[in-house]
């Protein structure tokens, strides 16, 4: 039954921890002169003890590290403990990773807080301006070039440069060529797919297109192209690479921004009001990167020979190795370098485009020019704790996890089990990491509640992220399963694909929008680098070709299991209504007679 309580009453219960001060004690009382006229009022420069900042910024502070909190130490204390207590081996360099993963905390929370004051005005201005006051081939540009541009500016991208100098160029030398030679390239590529995606989506959201027809047209030449590759043990090394990439572009700075810009152009167009106005481009830009790499892997095969590149690395390596590195190219230098390369460039081009196509001003531009400060910082904060936190303690695991089922060198008395329960302990690691992983991570959260409320309460928030937890971590223990016995990438993700498509044939368009978004809000920036790394680790303690293809099945492990439960949903629904019917039917029917 409803109560009604005294609105005082009720701000007195959710003011916790709220301080009243009277108005009359902040200034003094005003005076007058002899002629009648207020004396004007210089009031005292206010004075803050370090006491009292700290008491400003507690609060504020609290809940901003909190979420990154959530995200990075439940993981640190588990790959700790497994690592302790099931290897029986002690954490290397603990003082280092520990200081390198208070990095990462520091560097996410300064990233994100300066992505909503800096970056994102920019796109809620452009989004909403642009539709209104340019052609729909301007918009459309924009869209492209957005997508290159905050690709480049992904802190997942960082871990995925930094990961070629550990791939063998004898196993695989076309996967060591571009995450070497052709890197920058690379990075293009990918961006270039996550700019189609925002073109298709923007398209999207103008005609009202159904998410339906574009995810098949996107797959249909994706497993062609990896069923081509797969035929080629040398190019088969690639896809892995090239599916992982997938994951990595659907970041948080990917998705706010070229989602903004997308819902602008709908509302600005008229065609924003749907519920579905959010959903889809996420999908896109998972897909489209990976074609754009698979292409690129043809072009650079078709150059040059893996003999040729295998030469050239060989003879490369001795020049290398005798070469110092430059002050520029050395922490922390390089991480500042790239904090301000990945950053800088995409401002310019959002001012560009607000100044010079819109003609407009940012409001204000203090607050943005901060922002802009707190990302970069953040970014470089955050590079240097991945290289000393996240990525040492990942690639660590990983490079022990195997000596629970083999014999490894550096691990004595390995291995630590028999083969059957050391390969259960090892993917039960896995599964164990991709479930916690995801359920700390915000987006999902926040995914949850967007789809309780638009499926007015029939999926639950928690039984989305259970369901995109429990595909996760799947996907994650597939993934290592794969590096374990050496199974080719393609031969998994392609069944897994075509079960996909005929799971969306039979899903609502409400469900096979959340589906295949749900991918991408699960490769979050902590998540990515701890499971590329792992993964590396895994690989080379194997001596498998690569260590890629964990990101690509922890992907559409969530896809599967949602489309599941919205199948089951809609069974249930299905069922209910026909019960409903009968009933109704046999009332009718009784009543007549």
């Amino acid at each position: 039954m409803a109560s009604q309580i005294r609105f005082g009453d009720y701000l007195s219960k959710v003011s916790v921890q709220h301080n009243k001060i009277n108005y009359n004690q902040l200034t003094p009382k005003p005076e007058k002169d002899s002629n009648g006229k207020l004396i004007p009022i210089h009031p005292k420069k206010l004075t803050f003890t370090p006491v009292d900042i700290v008491r400003l910024l507690k609060p504020y502070l609290g809940v901003r590290i909190m979420e990154q909190l959530q995200a990075v130490i439940p993981l640190g204390l588990y790959l700790a403990l497994f690592q302790i207590l099931m290897l029986r081996q002690d954490v290397t360099d603990s003082w280092v990773i520990t200081m390198g993963l208070g990095a990462v905390i520091i560097g996410l929370m300064l990233f994100m807080e300066g992505l909503k004051l800096g970056l994102m005005p920019f796109g809620e201005v452009i989004g909403n301006g642009l539709p209104k006051k340019s052609p729909l081939p301007v918009v459309l540009l924009v869209a492209f070039l957005l997508g290159i541009g905050v690709t480049f500016a992904e802190p997942a991208i960082g871990a995925l440069q930094a990961v070629g100098a550990s791939v063998d160029v004898t196993k695989a030398p076309y996967l060591y060529t571009l995450l070497n030679d052709w890197s920058g390239v690379l990075v293009l590529m990918v961006g270039a797919g996550v700019g189609l995606a925002a073109v298709l989506g923007a398209l999207r959201f103008l005609r009202g297109w159904s998410l339906k027809p574009m995810i098949y047209m996107a797959l249909i030449p994706t497993l062609l192209l990896t069923s081509y590759m797969m035929m080629d043990p040398e190019l088969a090394a690639v896809l892995g690479l090239a599916w992982d990439c997938g994951a990595v572009t659907t970041g948080p700075v990917t998705v706010p921004l070229v989602l903004s810009l997308g819902i602008g152009i709908a509302s600005a167009s008229g065609k924003g009001d749907s519920s579905l106005s959010g959903f889809g481009i996420v999908t896109l830009a998972s897909l489209f990167p990976i074609i754009a790499v698979l292409l690129l892997t043809l072009y650079v095969s078709s150059v040059s020979s893996a003999d040729a590149i295998i030469q050239a690395a060989q003879s490369g390596a001795a020049a290398a190795a005798a070469v110092v590195p430059q002050w520029y190219e050395q922490t922390p230098m390089a991480e500042v370098i790239g904090g301000v390369r990945a950053i800088v460039p995409l401002v310019i081009f959002l001012v560009i485009v607000l100044y010079f196509v819109l003609k407009e001003k940012i409001s204000q531009p203090g607050i943005v020019f901060y922002g802009i400060f707190l990302a970069v910082t953040g970014m470089i904060v955050f590079s240097i704790g991945l290289s000393y936190g996240l990525a040492k303690l990942g690639g660590q695991s990983g490079g022990l996890v195997p000596a629970a089922f083999s014999q490894l060198p550096s691990v004595e008395s390995s291995p630590l089990y028999d083969y059957a329960t050391g390969v259960t302990i090892a993917l039960a690691f896995a599964w164990l990491l991709g479930f916690g992983a995801t359920l700390a991570e915000p987006a999902l959260n926040a995914l949850g509640m967007t789809v309780e409320n638009l499926t007015n309460g029939a999926f639950k928030k928690s039984t989305l992220m259970y369901a995109v937890s429990f595909g996760v971590a799947c996907g994650i223990a597939t993934g290592v399963f794969k590096i374990i016995y050496n199974i080719p990438i393609a031969s998994l993700l392609i069944p897994a694909y075509i079960i996909g498509i005929i799971f969306t044939y039979f899903s609502t368009e409400e469900f096979v929008n959340v589906a295949w978004d749900s991918a991408g809000v699960t490769t979050g920036p902590v998540t990515v680098p701890l499971v590329l790394a792992m993964g590396l680790g895994f690989g080379n303690a194997v001596n498998a070709v690569d260590g890629f293809g964990i990101l690509s099945m922890a992907s559409i492990g969530p896809i599967l299991s949602v489309m599941a439960v919205g199948l089951w949903i809609q069974f249930k629904a299905r069922r209910a209504a026909q019960n409903t019917l009968i009933q109704t039917t046999t009332v009718v029917t009784g009543e007549s007679a």
